[in-house]
């Protein structure tokens, strides 16, 4: 079993999905939770890390799970691209109030709000010390933010993706379900597609393991989280090449 080297991460790539912001409420925003993740975020910057930052959209529009599938694929991926820039441009500027450098860059272009995202932009972004917020997916319809989070660390050249969710890792099987689902600690990209073990879609999975980019899932509800899952070999779960 190849353990979590939290030396080796310096350059940090954190994933959270929008239904996480939207806290107990399911929707929108909830100030009390955001106020934690964002204090949380600047805690892991204040010690030294480069952290780039890929939210989804789910707290205010799922593309591709609109109940009305009659609808164009393509304009409501567009929709939820656009929900993502203004989850990014809120976490940023409430980062900002704290006295604290983020800076948005969005994949679709709004000139007015955030930056178009360039791999170099980004890049002198983190040079500077700034917390990078990176908006609007890939730019394309039928790629999740997933996906993005993958191939925007792959760009950046960043250490590993770490992926914060509502789980504490991955399990053997539902542990809802199973009580007996084994916590698993670390896994390879091969393990997963073996044992089936719902990592993240498929496309940005495959992404990752093509490139050897490392994933972390850990639990991220509570206070603290995000900076445990950096520093701590034994919180959360490991996949790596």
């Amino acid at each position: 079993m190849v353990a979590y080297q939290p030396e080796k991460m310096h350059r940090v790539m954190l994933k959270l999905s929008g239904e996480i912001l939207a806290g107990d409420k399911g929707h929108g925003f909830d100030d009390e939770v955001i106020d934690r993740i964002t204090d949380d975020i600047i805690e892991l910057k204040k010690m030294g890390y480069s952290l780039a930052i890929v939210l989804g959209g789910g707290n205010i529009f799922r593309g591709g799970k609109w109940k009305n599938q009659s609808l164009n694929r393509v304009v409501l991926d567009n929709i939820g691209m656009l929900a993502t820039v203004q989850n990014a441009l809120y976490l940023a500027d409430i980062i900002n109030k704290k006295n604290y450098m983020a800076e948005v860059f969005s994949a679709v272009e709004a000139n007015k709000v955030a930056k178009f995202y360039t791999p170099s932009r980004a890049r002198t972004a983190l040079q500077e010390g700034r917390i990078v917020f990176l908006c609007g997916g890939t730019g394309n319809p039928f790629f999740t933010t997933d996906t993005a989070a993958v191939l925007r660390a792959i760009e950046l050249d960043l250490d590993v993706v770490l992926k914060g969710t509502k789980v504490d890792g991955l399990y053997s099987d539902d542990p809802a379900l199973n009580p007996r689902a084994e916590f698993i600690r670390s896994a390879t990209f091969s393990d997963c597609l073996e044992k089936k073990l719902g990592v993240m879609d498929m496309t940005a999975f495959s992404l990752a393991q093509e490139y050897g980019m490392p994933i972390k899932v850990f639990n991220v509800l509570t206070k603290g989280s995000i900076k445990q899952a950096a520093l701590h070999s034994d919180f959360g779960t490991f996949i790596h090449p």
